[in-house]
């Protein structure tokens, strides 16, 4: 990236880091991937329950493979050959999770996450249910509000992932939501964190770089 850019996009994660501490939620900028098992190592303990969200940004950087070879106890929702039986289990054994990793749609200078899930397994774990929850994105997911954040998703997120897997929605053709009642939706449940009461649940890391949708 060019260091001029570079320096605007920083101090864009930093405003968005103070603004999150604000909610009572703890926000962190790391410069590589191999900083960001680092800090996870420091923040989730060995032994502990671990659950993961659908996301692009945790296969990108590593995390699905190492969170496997660490001393958690791994609901895997990407096991090989798993049940759709044994799949729901899985989303609901994150609800006891001690950590729950994920990413978010958009995160807001104002430090809101905004998310948009087809199950809803995802919005209603970073709600409710697993003792810590750590959100791993880039900057490329900051956004001014929430307005932007609904566009972020209905132009950027929501096509590429439904052609991510092949849904078949209008939007992986026109590249644009058209608010469809396709039976491949995937923008199903909305979900706002504006606020935690318990300041030590969420951890929002932001790696140095372009990951996810």
């Amino acid at each position: 990236m060019d260091q001029n850019l570079k320096k605007v996009t920083e101090a864009r994660i930093a405003r968005t880091i103070v603004n999150l501490s604000k909610n009572n939620m703890n926000g962190y900028y790391v410069h590589s991937t191999d900083a960001l098992k680092d800090l996870l190592k420091k923040l989730v303990p060995e032994q502990a329950s671990v659950a993961v969200g659908g996301s692009m940004t945790l296969f990108e950087t590593g995390l699905i493979d190492w969170i496997r070879e660490q001393p958690y106890h791994f609901y895997d929702r990407y096991a090989p050959e798993i049940t759709a039986a044994e799949l729901k289990q899985v989303h609901r054994n994150a609800f006891s999770a001690n950590a729950y990793f994920c990413s978010s749609n958009a995160i807001t200078e104002k430090g809101e996450l905004y998310n948009v899930d087809g199950a809803g397994n995802r919005v209603a774990a970073i709600s409710y249910g697993p003792d810590k929850v750590f959100i791993i994105l880039s900057a490329n997911k900051i956004v001014k509000n929430i307005e932007e954040a609904v566009t972020r998703n209905r132009e950027v997120c929501a096509p590429a992932n439904n052609v991510r897997l092949n849904t078949g929605t209008p939007c992986t053709f026109t590249g644009s939501c058209s608010d469809c009642r396709s039976e491949g939706r995937i923008c199903c449940s909305y979900s706002i964190i504006a606020h935690q009461r318990d300041k030590d649940r969420i951890h929002v890391i932001f790696v140095d770089g372009n990951y996810g949708y």
